[in-house]
């Protein structure tokens, strides 16, 4: 207890020091008695890397909340200091380009500790409402762990992420998309309800008819305007199992006319759509039997050659059909009607059937896989657009068949959306077209040799890609954005750049959240742009 006494004390003194915190040192000492403030050597580490390892950049303090109202407490400590400092809301650290950073700020450890002795348990766990069909889960809650806490009710959220270690708030601070997103639209399309802390310490319960300016900017908004401390999410009956489908193609107009018809059948019954509908590029033979790539056995390797890959190239679909005991009868007719009108390569069809909680868990046994062979904890200079549907040839013919040659070193996501299931209200941007796709290099960087599998390789290839975008007239836009310079932020948002600016001079005008993202410098000082 001393020990603990006296670190909080150091990370204190620190903050008192370094930003000049004229809020009294027994105010914040008060933050401990739930949360607490830790500058434990392994807490600042972590804060100071996210999965991207592609930066570093060390914290003040890390901040374990107890509650909602211990982060309402630090910001309006953060907010009410002489010359202020930054605080950020960490979930699982799985952004690329230190988004959830704070130089000379507090990081706010939203997911937990992982056992230690630091911000033990979680401030509230998930309280499923079996008679409204919703869940109220801790902004810092990890998806795996709202399935598994749903389930248990016989129920499940409607629309995912493909990997669900990742945190709630951070999902929906971006969009969160999955191959269900055709369907129920991005995971900022199915909330409820929002508890949010503001930049100001405020912490408001906001939603379609209550705070609905702070409800619409915080869903995409990327952190800055509040900290997600409390979801409402709706929920569905859960599946018992799925059938998960992959067929090959070599012909990209093909793929895309297939992928288009499956997306547009949407407002139709469940029997006569897919429930999943996704799809991802294969530049190399390597790719083809990759992690994700579980359908095909290493001991009958596909090759490429084998299907005629049209400029050596092939594009797999990917979709699943959810089913229980009541619907297991009909599962395999349902499937077929719709498999016959699509124009994929005969002999390419692969089947699995499997749990649901299986299918929606899969790329995690991937990457314990990866750990394994210790090929998670590397660089991943990702990079996510949302291309639209006008320009998805001309992308296929400059990147898939032109830049990225036949080598790549991760997966290659594709698949389209509908805009119209994408709330325009929030403050996440999307291509102005009905449909729009997302393309997602899933990229890892190795220092094994390979010239074009190292971190300079692939981070000059990424600007290449968007460097053809830019000259090709394709209006594409970044998910999970990053840029570095305030116009190039103005250009991201295009109209919705006046609105978004005004909601952060609203509800966080000392701009001290969030600033990883680089969007807005602090107003208390500038010396944080020169290390931009």
């Amino acid at each position: 207890m001393a020990t603990t006494r006296l670190l909080l004390t150091f990370a204190i003194y620190r903050l008192i020091v370094t930003v000049g915190l004229t809020v009294e040192p027994t105010e914040l000492l008060r933050l401990g008695v739930g949360g607490q403030l830790s500058v434990d050597p392994a807490d600042m580490e972590t804060a100071s890397l996210d999965f991207g390892m592609m930066s570093r950049t060390e914290p003040l303090a890390v901040f374990h909340p107890a509650s909602a109202e211990d982060i309402a407490r630090l910001i309006r400590a953060a907010y009410g200091s002489a010359r202020g400092f930054t605080v950020s809301a960490r979930g699982h650290g799985h952004s690329i380009n230190g988004q959830a950073q704070a130089a000379k700020g507090v990081v706010i450890e939203m997911s937990g500790s992982r056992g230690r002795q630091l911000g033990l348990g979680k401030p509230a766990l998930p309280r499923v409402s079996e008679e409204e069909s919703y869940v109220d889960v801790w902004g810092g809650e990890l998806w795996i762990d709202v399935l598994r806490a749903t389930l248990e009710h016989g129920l499940a959220p409607k629309s995912w992420t493909d990997y669900l270690y990742l945190s709630v708030g951070g999902t929906l601070s971006n969009a969160g998309i999955s191959g269900q997103a055709f369907n129920h639209g991005p995971q900022i399309s199915n909330v409820y309800e929002l508890d949010v802390v503001t930049g100001k310490g405020e912490l408001l319960t906001c939603s379609e008819k209550q705070n609905s300016a702070l409800f619409h900017a915080v869903l995409g908004g990327l952190g800055q305007f509040g900290i997600i401390t409390r979801a409402r999410i709706p929920l569905e009956r859960s599946p018992q199992r799925v059938r998960w489908i992959r067929a090959l193609y070599s012909n990209f107009s093909a793929f895309t006319k297939d992928q288009e018809f499956l997306i547009s059948l949407h407002a139709h019954p469940a029997a006569q759509k897919f429930d999943y509908v996704e799809g991802f590029v294969i530049v190399d033979d390597g790719l083809i039997n990759n992690w994700r790539s579980s359908f095909f056995s290493p001991r009958n390797p596909v090759k490429i050659t084998s299907f005629n890959a049209n400029g050596g190239v092939l594009y797999c679909l990917e979709v699943t059909k959810n089913y229980d005991d009541s619907s297991a009868a009909r599962i395999d007719q349902e499937i077929e009607a719709l498999l016959e009108k699509l124009d994929f390569i005969p002999t390419s069809v692969f089947t699995t059937d499997l749990p649901y909680v299986d299918f929606l868990d899969r790329v995690h046994k991937n990457e314990l896989k990866l750990r394994s062979k210790g090929l998670w904890d590397v660089p991943h200079p990702w990079l996510n657009l949302f291309v639209p549907k006008s320009s998805i040839a001309d992308f296929d013919n400059g990147v898939f068949k032109g830049i990225l040659g036949n080598k790549t070193s991760g997966p290659i996501l594709i698949y389209p959306m509908n805009r119209d299931k994408w709330d325009q209200r929030t403050s996440v941007v999307t291509p102005d077209e009905d449909v729009f796709y997302l393309v997602a290099f899933l990229r890892s960087a190795l220092d094994n040799g390979d010239e074009t599998q190292k971190l300079e390789y692939l981070t000059q290839q990424n600007r290449r890609i968007l460097k053809f975008c830019e000259d090709a007239g394709i209006r594409m836009k970044q998910y999970l954005p990053h840029h570095t310079a305030q116009q190039d932020w103005v250009d991201h948002f295009g109209d919705k750049w006046e609105r978004f600016h005004h909601k952060k001079l609203e509800f966080d005008p000392r701009r001290i959240l969030a600033t990883g993202q680089r969007i807005f410098n602090p107003s208390f000082t500038t010396q944080l742009a020169s290390t931009w």
